[in-house]
């Protein structure tokens, strides 16, 4: 049954709670180290998932899988949460908080490049403008406004925030290929990405205790970043009569996210990220109002 009021209220709990998610990162990369970071995190998703299914009686649909589906687990739940977020929380290590969130952002352009040779589709000269007014906000963001001088803040860093990217939309792409049950894919996903994650931290050998804070921010990351977040977008999108009216609230998310960062991380916000951030968004809307 459609609700719009009831679709505006998951969509803008989920998108809230996303804005938090650059600082929470930021904050708890102070007291625990990546992978550690990750792997309490992921632990914590799985579990949040597994009651999700309890509570919404699909534990069954787990039942009967095919070895084809196990298979998609294991490829889907390397690239997100293992490389993914591997990846992303490295490239807040290096970067300000302002800055890799930011970056994070430029996935649906990059999933819109991938579609191309991976989809078969094709896109127009203006498209691809849209696509370019994006790159050249990333550009911004990266080099804090010296466009010209091409001088970055951190080169790893930002291409660690890009390469993020880049697997998110891989993951995308290949989960929109996967016709399964969305919450008990996504619980499969993250049980082999547990095990990824948990065999590179015994290989590593660090077994060090993080603190209570990296613990709680590894609760914290858990639930509303990887866990009970991405079901309040489902219900949004289910309660919506349309999608487009709920989805473009998610562009709200990086500009609520930079207001807490600032009072939260503490950190200057810069008025390139702004500049950079507004450029990245407009191409992509540029860019859905010309796909439509």
């Amino acid at each position: 049954m459609k609700n719009q009021r009831k679709a505006y209220l998951f969509a803008l709990s989920a998108v809230l709670c996303w804005s938090t998610i650059g600082s929470a990162m930021k904050l708890s990369l102070r007291y625990i180290d990546v992978i550690q970071l990750l792997l309490l995190a992921n632990l914590v998703a799985v579990i949040v998932l597994f009651l999700i299914l309890v509570f919404q009686h699909k534990l069954p649909l787990l039942q009967g899988l095919r070895l084809r589906d196990w298979a998609s687990s294991a490829v889907l739940g390397l690239l997100n949460p293992f490389l993914y977020y591997v990846v992303l929380l490295m490239a807040y290590d290096l970067l300000k908080a302002q800055e890799a969130g930011t970056l994070n952002y430029i996935w649906p352009l990059v999933l819109v490049l991938l579609s191309i040779p991976m989809l078969k589709q094709k896109i127009s000269g203006w498209s691809f403008i849209a696509i370019m007014i994006s790159f050249s906000g990333l550009l911004v963001i990266s080099t804090q406004g010296d466009v010209l001088g091409l001088t970055f803040s951190s080169p790893l860093g930002v291409l660690l925030a890009v390469g993020s990217a880049i697997f998110w939309a891989l993951y995308w792409i290949l989960n929109m290929k996967d016709p399964r049950e969305d919450v008990s894919k996504l619980f499969l996903n993250f049980c082999f990405g547990f095990v990824y994650i948990l065999a590179f931290y015994i290989f590593r050998g660090d077994f060090l205790i993080p603190g209570w804070e990296g613990i709680a921010g590894s609760v914290y990351l858990g639930i509303f970043e990887m866990g009970l977040t991405f079901i309040l977008w489902l219900k949004a999108l289910k309660y919506s009569g349309n999608t487009a009216k709920v989805s473009n609230l998610i562009f709200l998310s990086p500009f609520i996210s930079l207001i807490i960062i600032r009072y939260t991380v503490g950190e200057t916000i810069l008025l390139s990220t702004v500049i950079g951030l507004l450029l990245i968004v407009f191409g992509i809307l540029m860019q859905r109002y010309l796909r439509k």
